[in-house]
């Protein structure tokens, strides 16, 4: 379904991101992994997503909240696969506490990486896209942005920055056959999340923590041909946790 096609994820070495890289690879995508370090985790992607599906798989090095980094990676990307046909916008942090005591860093932080990661990762893959007349762009965003959940001003804000961005990006977009759509899973279990399951678990209709792989599949169906008149939306992927 995917075969011929280069996927870039950012946030790709572990979790959701993970989970993502491997289920585009087993549709016969290949694989560039941003990741904001190389590490034992991006090395064994590599290898298990070159071994298994047959794809290539290559990491690259890059800080999303830097835009020339970013603008570096998709020219590095471009030089070792010839295209770029989805790009998954995953890359993102959390420092949640209180508004009282938040730290203008600590805000400042999570904006730069969730938010301004998305747009320097699109502003870079813009003219691309633009010349090859498709392709799919694929942003995390989450459910707290739609709740405003306690505790995480800074990441609820960058989250719904991110909806306003796809729908920007799908109405600058479609006109040139590319696709814009945002992903906002609830409470997926993932290293980011361990230990809060306690705070969760009962406000959410199918009692049950989501799995990376839950989102992956709907990243996968975003990503595929079967998804083309679908833009400028945003899909719940939460266990019922936001229903209103």
């Amino acid at each position: 379904m995917l075969n011929g096609k280069t996927a870039l994820v950012t946030g790709g070495g572990r979790g959701i991101g993970a989970a993502i890289c491997k289920k585009l690879a087993s549709l016969g995508a290949d694989i560039a992994i941003a990741a904001l370090f190389r590490n034992e985790q991006t090395d064994a992607l590599e290898k298990e997503i070159t071994e298994q599906y047959g794809v290539r798989a290559k990491t690259y090095v890059c800080d999303v909240s830097d835009a020339e980094a970013c603008k570096e990676t998709v020219r590095q990307i471009l030089a070792d696969y010839g295209n770029i046909t989805i790009l998954v916008n995953n890359a993102g942090i959390t420092r949640d506490m209180l508004m009282l005591s938040m730290k203008e860093a600590d805000f400042d932080a999570v904006l730069n990486t969730n938010l301004k990661g998305t747009f320097h990762m699109t502003q870079a893959c813009y003219r691309t896209f633009m010349k090859q007349k498709y392709g799919k762009i694929i942003n995390l965003a989450s459910v707290s942005a739609l709740l405003g959940t306690a505790g995480q001003a800074n990441y609820a804000a960058s989250k719904a920055g991110v909806i306003a961005l796809t729908k920007v990006t799908a109405r600058e977009l479609a006109s040139r056959n590319v696709t814009c759509n945002a992903i906002a899973p609830g409470f997926i279990a993932t290293d980011m999340t361990k230990g809060l399951e306690d705070q969760y678990l009962d406000q959410i209709p199918m009692k049950r923590a989501g799995k990376p792989e839950d989102v992956a599949n709907l990243a996968a169906f975003l990503a595929s041909p079967e998804s083309d008149y679908l833009t400028g939306t945003v899909i719940r992927i939460d266990g019922g946790l936001a229903i209103s």
